[in-house]
């Protein structure tokens, strides 16, 4: 009768290991996306002669930021209406190297202020933070998940938001 319950040992060790390391995997590759604040966001390109002109070209790792606020307005000549929002710090419209399109909010996670910003130097393949120097997937298979730097230490990925095409009176609307 005692032999019965440690023959089970190994079997309750190995299934406890299979579960450390599942769960192991899934923490390593978890991300918080959540670390900045809530803020409108609803940014319209009437037409596609609007996205022509002032959107991402589609071409793979193509970017374009956007900021409305009261003191700044990037790009200048966007159309801009009073009902544009562009998030907590802005946001950021990039191409992947399939041409879909992906919108991040240009906050660092990290710093969770609104005029710290993550950039994308000309010919760059990942966002970088000019405060904490964090780099972000923008273009690759993990859409805004950290690379280097304190948010990759933390777990901090970018706030991603949605894209949604067509409609009668708007060609596409990026929203919360």
């Amino acid at each position: 009768m005692t032999i019965r319950p440690l023959l089970r040992i190994p079997a309750l060790l190995t299934a406890l290991a299979a579960s450390a390391v599942t769960g192991a995997l899934v923490s390593c590759e978890s991300v918080d996306d959540d670390r900045i604040p809530y803020a409108e966001v609803r940014l319209t390109f009437l037409t596609v002669g609007d996205w022509n002109i002032h959107g991402v070209k589609g071409d793979a790792a193509d970017s374009k930021r956007y900021i409305f606020t009261s003191s700044e307005r990037i790009p200048a000549d966007f159309p801009y209406t009073a009902l544009d929002r562009t998030g907590f710090g802005g946001l950021l419209l990039a191409t992947d190297v399939l041409g879909e399109l992906y919108v991040y909010d240009l906050a660092c996670p990290v710093e969770a202020r609104p005029t710290v910003r993550i950039e994308v130097a000309p010919g760059a393949t990942e966002a970088r933070c000019p405060q904490c120097g964090s780099t972000f997937d923008i273009y690759g298979a993990t859409h805004g998940n950290p690379l280097t730097g304190p948010a990759a230490d933390r777990g901090y990925a970018l706030r991603r938001y949605h894209v949604h095409s067509g409609g009668p009176t708007e060609y596409r609307v990026i929203t919360r």
